[in-house]
């Protein structure tokens, strides 16, 4: 019997960017690390996006992924929300039209299945950062991707384009993480970030979407590291973080790597008044925009996101691909619309 293949995007339209254990951009030809000076250009050649494209996904994938699973998690997500639009459009009223552009970040977020795996790439995710590039790298693409649209007079302040073009940053896990990072960097580029830009420049992009599947970090780093995010960041939308309580990983091993649960396993902290929590709706309900409303909103996905609480080691942490996953993005690409 043959297994029927999930539909997934063109892959004309997938784009696989790698980085390395120092968060620099690889070349996939010499396999060496580039240089700040040559990301621009590389991006130029490998990534264009065609004027037919309506909206812009960059993902970037979570922990204990390796290329082959990255792009495999990547495309059963990217094919689950166009197979959901193209069944249910109605639903979507905003979304004229759906043709993606899909952008893959493959980082080294290989480990043993176990606690002590866990904290070892909780560091290596951390040190990519602070004491690496992928903060400026993954800004540098934001901002590339930012340039190569013109936003049309009456949606001055959106991130639509001339063509209609929206950019939805979307990670798992750690990389949840970078792109909250990078988003950042926007608005306070560290000083190791600003000394790689040319004098006088700052990144300048918008961001109109941005989702985390069972994020990898304490609760408490939007009151901190990072808050501008909250207040300064180019973000449109909220910041959608979901949480179950079958994620092992992040409320178990986090704890014991940070002293607290992850936001993976109980969502994210806040001032009151700009955080609210949703639970995730079933595919027969529509949001609210009042449940999506505030600047983060915690998406309570306890009694959907269940698979593998005890047969895998780290529980649910990798059990988002369903329906309500993809009806959630979808909801939130429709609000965004003006």
């Amino acid at each position: 019997m043959h297994r029927r293949r999930t539909p997934g995007p063109a892959l004309d339209r997938l784009t696989i960017l790698e980085l390395n254990q120092d968060g620099c951009f690889v070349d996939p030809d010499s396999r060496q690390p580039l240089e700040p000076v040559a990301v621009e250009a590389f991006l130029h050649n490998a990534l264009a996006v065609p004027d037919e494209v309506t909206d812009i996904f960059v993902w970037v994938h979570g922990w204990n992924n390796d290329r082959r699973t990255a792009v495999r998690a990547a495309t059963q997500l990217f094919g689950g929300i166009e197979r959901r639009y193209a069944a249910h459009a109605d639903r979507y009223p905003a979304i004229a039209s759906l043709t993606g552009q899909y952008v893959v970040i493959c980082w080294p977020s290989q480990s043993s299945v176990l606690p002590s795996g866990y904290a070892r790439i909780r560091e290596l995710a951390h040190q990519m950062t602070t004491e690496g590039y992928a903060e400026y790298s993954l800004a540098e693409l934001l901002g590339y991707l930012d340039d190569q649209r013109e936003p049309p007079a009456l949606a001055t302040g959106t991130l639509q384009t001339a063509g209609g073009q929206y950019l939805h940053c979307i990670g798992h896990s750690f990389g949840g993480r970078f792109l909250a990072e990078a988003v950042s960097a926007a608005a306070t580029p560290s000083p190791r970030t600003l000394a790689l830009l040319p004098p006088n420049e700052q990144f300048e992009f918008t961001v109109d979407n941005f989702v985390v599947f069972q994020m990898a970090a304490r609760p408490g780093i939007f009151t901190s590291q990072l808050e501008t995010l909250l207040t300064d960041a180019p973000l449109q939308g909220p910041v959608c973080l979901t949480f179950s309580s079958a994620d092992r990983a992040t409320c178990r091993w986090h704890r014991l790597a940070e002293g607290k649960p992850g936001i993976g396993c109980r969502g994210a902290c806040a001032e009151a008044g700009e955080i609210i929590t949703t639970r995730l709706h079933p595919v027969s309900d529509d949001y609210l925009r009042a449940e999506l409303g505030a600047r983060i909103v915690n998406i309570d996905a306890s009694w959907r996101y269940r698979a593998g609480r005890w047969l895998n080691p780290a529980g649910a942490h990798s059990d988002f691909q369903h329906e309500e996953s993809y009806h959630l993005v979808l909801t939130l690409m429709n609000f965004a619309r003006p």
